[in-house]
């Protein structure tokens, strides 16, 4: 698979540090909060770290709390027994339950309904779902990596977001500079996604010359 020089490029110090810093959590079991202004690469961190970790054979399952419908989230996770409600007619594996051995990755956690946070915790906290509808309690080996552009202690703070969920997942933080600090790198991005961009339409690798 590519190197961490390869998914997260740049030579600004903020990028050398992110590699640095990335590079010896991948095989750690711990749980990861990534933060990051929109746009500036979470979900290639979290991907990083599945990816050059020894869960990289196993699922990597990613969620994007603001995308999902509350009304579906606890059957999404979690999953359904037979039953369960009108039109569950089988089983279904929930997201967190089919990412075993692997790896999920909550994007934008700080949307995510303070109702819900509380079933997420007790998750987080025994590595156990209980499918909707059952009595069950399905052991799941699961690393979780978190993602938000908010500064959740703020938001825990303000009675917007869980104090207990924050520091159960801010056990380690890991911090995304936004582009705009790191101006020197743009050139070397511009040339990776072009030539990305002629690769995928089969044209020749051309860059235009400064005027």
């Amino acid at each position: 698979g590519a190197t961490l020089e390869q998914r997260l490029l740049g030579n600004a110090s903020s990028m050398v540090t992110l590699r640095q810093r990335i590079a010896p959590l991948a095989d750690i079991d711990v749980d990861v909060l990534v933060l990051g202004e929109t746009g500036t690469g979470k979900e290639v961190v979290a991907r990083a770290l599945h990816d050059t970790g020894k869960r990289r054979a196993r699922p990597f399952v990613a969620l994007n709390c603001a995308a999902i419908p509350e009304s579906v989230f606890e059957s999404e996770l979690f999953g359904y027994d037979k039953g369960a409600f009108t039109g569950a007619g089988q089983r279904r594996v929930g997201r967190i339950e089919h990412a075993h051995g692997g790896t999920v990755f909550l994007d934008e956690i700080d949307s995510m309904p303070l109702a819900l946070q509380a079933k997420l915790l007790r998750v987080i906290q025994e590595r156990v779902v209980e499918p909707l509808g059952s009595n069950r309690q399905v052991p799941v080996d699961v690393r979780f990596i978190a993602s938000t552009k908010l500064d959740l202690k703020a938001e825990s703070d303000a009675g917007r977001f869980r104090g207990d969920l924050y520091f159960r997942l801010a056990t380690v933080e890991i911090d995304i500079a936004p582009l705009r600090t790191r101006r020197d790198d743009i050139p070397l991005l511009f040339r990776h996604f072009t030539n990305e961009a002629a690769l995928r339409h089969g044209m020749p690798d051309r860059v235009p010359e400064a005027a």
